[in-house]
């Protein structure tokens, strides 16, 4: 099991960023958020979902992670120059914690759930997971939460439940308005 780290901070590909992280404690959220913004870079990160390339990584963008309290998953979404969604990338997850440092982890249990704005939604990873179990890196109890997890969120996210999708589009309004550019490194 990898552990996954919002700051980054050992991304070869980023040479210049700010972070941020915000503890939430209201109706609609209750955890952590995190404003990711790239300012430069050695080269975009680009990805290609049913023969459409999308670039996810490049100067100006914004990555904010909501890690919400109890849950077994984080939520991504990536933001390009132009403040417009990218892709809500849902990582699962086995537990989520801080650093000493407060900076947000979870412990990743491989599977993924990706939805672009035009509705399409992919389930990543199933084959990793499977490896993982086989090879001993993760049980078939965490397996199987993996797999629960993430059909409850396919479900949300059909019936048109998955609130991850207006709460970052607000999030990112607010917090970015209220918190500006920090920690720049």
């Amino acid at each position: 099991m990898k552990r996954k780290f919002s700051d980054r901070a050992n991304w070869r590909r980023i040479l210049r960023r700010s972070y941020t992280c915000l503890t939430m404690d209201g109706d609609e959220f209750r955890g952590l958020v995190t404003l990711y913004r790239i300012h430069e870079l050695r080269e975009p990160l680009w990805k290609e979902y049913n023969g459409r390339r999308l670039c996810l990584a490049d100067r100006g963008y914004l990555w904010m992670q909501h890690f919400p309290r109890g849950e077994h998953f984080v939520v991504t979404t990536m933001f390009d120059d132009k403040n417009r969604v990218v892709q809500w990338y849902i990582d699962i997850c086995k537990t989520q914690g801080l650093t000493d440092q407060q900076v947000p982890w979870f412990d990743d249990l491989y599977l993924d759930v990706v939805v672009l704005p035009s509705g399409e939604v992919f389930l990543l990873d199933e084959d990793e997971l499977e490896d993982a179990v086989r090879q001993g890196a993760i049980s078939n109890k965490d397996a199987a939460l993996a797999r629960k997890t993430a059909g409850r969120l396919l479900s949300a996210i059909k019936s048109g439940r998955f609130r991850y999708f207006t709460l970052s589009l607000k999030h990112r309004k607010t917090l970015v308005t209220q918190n500006g550019e920090v920690s720049e490194s």
